[in-house]
């Protein structure tokens, strides 16, 4: 016998927790075979661009510091791009990244390691969205189709799987948080578990996670105060994202009070230049797997990826609910449709307000709350009651969703039509199982279409980011490239280099002798050139460094010049040991004579003497017992110890001088004098130094770096341990008050 209308909507009886089990897996498993289908395809996939030259790179990095036995801080030899607290996304106070960091070195095929953290939280993300849906009262199957769509759609897919894994970790940490935060709320909780996902989130070190967590636990807050209509729900939420945000606090504080020196110094004001926005109307496009965007990307005004597509089955599905039956339910659904419509209002710009930039970041939190909405409204009002207009709608949505599709890209209008046309026809079979068996049968229909429309996807279309072709095991890196020892500083721009080759074995990939991105950190080298978001924006423009590490045709006669006050030269203030000359930048480099103290000599591999010219101190390497110290000026300096963090110098100075050292002169430097404190200043705004007052003799000089804004960040961290504390004290009496109420929310609901 067919189901009837009520048993296409929602059950009154709530799942049990075997069949919410048998689902979770489910989303699990779709998420895993979608991953092992997209590899068939592109085995490089979740290896592109910032992951391969950015995150991965950073992650071996920080493991071999953690292994040694150091908390990761300052990275001497890497300049502007070595001050992880700054950087944030290295995600130091993160126990999750913290431990992927460690592990890291240990695995060799960097491909499979980008893969294996992604698909974890891309597991993550699904079971969280999952959550979510059943918080708010989705069927556990209807709750499954949502979970298991989120990592594929489209802006997660084409840009966090591939390139931006931090965004992809903030997300889906925040919506494990949200599942906790509503459970907490209704009394099925208490506060720890959603404390750690908020803090796990905020800590990342993405910027937009950490506004999308305050947004988030501000519309659950409100949610619950609507649906409840008790205040003492939205404060315990608040209080939860307050102790939160007061531990994570630590995570931004010092890239906020180090903002001056660096590039975000200019982050000021609101502007739009349409840089990845994402105009409302792009959400017509939700549910044609086959459309690609006007969003303007680095691809161009166009992007030719459907990164605003979310399910083909979402649009459609809107037809075959009740919707006169709706608006009591609202109420219980205010924190999702809140996030959505500020989703929807930022991504639609500007494209910078301050330091936030590109909205278009966003987009995976319109598509998941859309999810979230339909796939709930679908399991409390689903109806296939009178069919035939129903049947009219979905096909006018349908046709809807071509039309638009046709308009952002009409040289793609045949695949547009036959991806309409097998929508109604896969549609229609999900509502012919849904009549002839049950709506599990129609849930399962559709979990299994979500990895083959993933893999078809990403066989047509290709992410808006560039491959870089890095080798991808760290065995194979060292093998193919120099293995210099010693500071070294390349000069020479990407833009310059071939990448777009057949293969990561091509002989023309720069890869064999230049370093861009962090790939230096993948072979473990201390070069100059690394990634960073932040820079020193003085350091970057005495050598006019880049983002990646590339530089202008005029830094090597400027790494030469004469610095006045010390009188040597910006590269013996550096303490470099080489530097290394691409050829295609400099093309007649070793014609001229080399600089005094420096000669020519020959790469040391047939690939590497193509590519590059190489510069060696005459001297041979700078002795590590000399320190950090660069110059001195009417003063005598003897190193005794040094590392990352410290300095510590015997000096004399009769008439008073200065002592300069090899490091940025970053916030966060103390200096004492024999136990006094001492004003640390920049050389030329760049290099670290202190003046030594007349009388000095065999002074004991200390130079210590301490992120600035840490011990606020601590002293706020252990704020945000007492309120967590207090709210668990307040919990555990809750629950052991005979008379505490327990809500019920499927009953009110309901």
């Amino acid at each position: 016998m067919p189901p009837t209308d009520t048993q296409i909507t929602r059950a009154s009886r709530p799942d049990g927790t075997r069949e919410r089990r048998v689902w979770g897996a489910a989303v699990a498993a779709v998420v895993v075979l979608g991953y092992l289908l997209i590899l068939v395809v592109d085995p490089r996939f979740f290896y592109i661009d910032d992951t391969e030259s950015g995150a991965v790179p950073n992650w071996l990095q920080l493991g071999r510091i953690l292994r040694d036995g150091h908390f990761p801080s300052l990275v001497l030899d890497q300049w502007m791009a070595g001050n992880y607290p700054v950087e944030g996304q290295g995600g130091l106070w993160n126990p999750v990244q913290m431990a992927i960091n460690y592990i890291s070195p240990s695995i060799d095929n960097l491909v499979l390691l980008a893969t294996a953290v992604k698909l974890g939280f891309s597991i993550v993300l699904g079971l969280g969205v999952y959550r979510v849906a059943l918080a708010y009262g989705a069927r556990a199957n209807w709750a499954a189709v949502a979970g298991a769509s989120a990592p594929f759609v489209g802006f997660t897919l084409f840009f966090e799987n591939t390139s931006w894994v931090t965004a992809l970790m903030g997300t889906a940490w925040i919506m494990n948080a949200w599942a906790s935060s509503v459970s907490y709320a209704r009394g099925r909780g208490g506060p720890i578990i959603p404390f750690v996902f908020l803090y796990l989130a905020i800590s990342v070190g993405y910027v937009h996670a950490a506004v999308m967590a305050a947004v988030m636990i501000g519309s659950v807050a409100i949610g619950e105060r609507l649906f409840q209509r008790l205040w003492r729900p939205a404060l315990k939420v608040c209080a939860v994202g307050i102790a939160a945000a007061a531990c994570g606090a630590l995570t931004f504080l010092p890239g906020v009070l180090t903002s001056a020196v660096t590039w975000r110094s200019g982050d000021e004001g609101t502007f739009n230049d349409n840089f990845l926005t994402a105009p409302w109307s792009e959400s017509l496009t939700a549910s044609i797997p086959t459309a690609v965007t006007s969003i303007e990307s680095w691809a161009g005004e166009t992007t030719e990826s459907p990164v605003t597509y979310i399910a083909w089955f979402l649009v459609p599905a809107l037809a075959f609910i009740a919707w006169r039956r709706v608006p009591p339910g609202l109420r219980e659904l205010s924190a999702p449709l809140i996030v959505l419509a500020f989703a929807l209002i930022f991504t639609a710009g500007p494209s910078d307000i301050g330091p936030i930039r590109w909205p278009a970041r966003i987009l995976p939190f319109v598509a998941i709350c859309a999810l979230i909405l339909v796939v709930t409204l679908i399991s409390r009002y689903g109806t296939v009651d009178k069919l035939r207009p129903r049947l009219l709608a979905a096909g006018l949505l349908t046709l809807v969703l071509l039309l638009r599709a046709s308009s952002s890209g009409p040289e793609f209008f045949g695949r547009h039509v036959l991806a309409a046309l097998a929508i109604l026809l896969v549609g229609a079979l999900a509502l012919l199982l849904a009549h002839r068996f049950s709506t599990r049968a129609t849930a399962a229909l559709l979990l299994v279409t979500i990895a083959p429309v993933a893999m078809y996807q990403v066989a047509t279309y290709q992410p808006p980011f560039d491959k870089w072709w890095l080798p991808t095991s760290q065995s194979e890196a060292r093998a193919q490239f120099p293995q210099w020892q010693g500071a070294t500083l390349q000069l020479g721009s990407r833009t310059l280099t071939e990448t777009e080759a057949d293969g990561p074995e091509d002989p023309q990939l720069p890869w064999h002798s230049q370093v861009y991105g962090n790939f230096a950190k993948v072979m473990g080298l201390d070069y100059v050139n690394a990634y960073t978001p932040v820079g020193y924006l003085d350091f970057a423009n005495l050598l006019c460094f880049e983002h990646e590490g590339s530089t202008c045709s005029d830094a090597f006669e400027r790494v030469f010049e004469i610095e006045p006050y010390t009188g040597r030269t910006y590269a013996d203030l550096m303490q470099l040991d080489r530097i290394v000359l691409q050829k295609n930048q400099y093309p007649l480099a070793n014609s001229r004579p080399a600089p005094a103290g420096w000669k020519w000599v020959t790469a040391p591999t047939p690939e590497s003497a193509r590519q590059v010219y190489v510069l060696e101190r005459v001297d041979g390497l700078i002795p590590a017992s000399a320190g950090r110290v660069a110059a001195t000026v009417d003063a005598t300096a003897v190193p005794r110890t040094s590392d990352a963090d410290s300095e510590h110098v015997e000096v004399s100075s009769p008439n008073g001088g200065s002592v300069v050292f090899s490091r940025l002169a970053w916030p966060g430097y103390t200096a004492t004098l024999n136990g006094e404190e001492l004003q640390t200043k920049g050389l030329a705004d760049i290099f670290l130094y202190v003046d030594l007052p007349p009388g000095t003799e065999n002074a004991d000089l200390q130079i210590t770096f301490r992120p600035p804004g840490e011990r606020i960040g601590l002293a706020a961290m252990a704020g945000g341990v007492i309120v967590l504390i207090g709210l668990v004290v307040l919990d555990v009496r809750r629950r052991r008050s005979p008379a505490a109420p327990q809500f019920d929310g499927d009953a009110e609901s309901s």
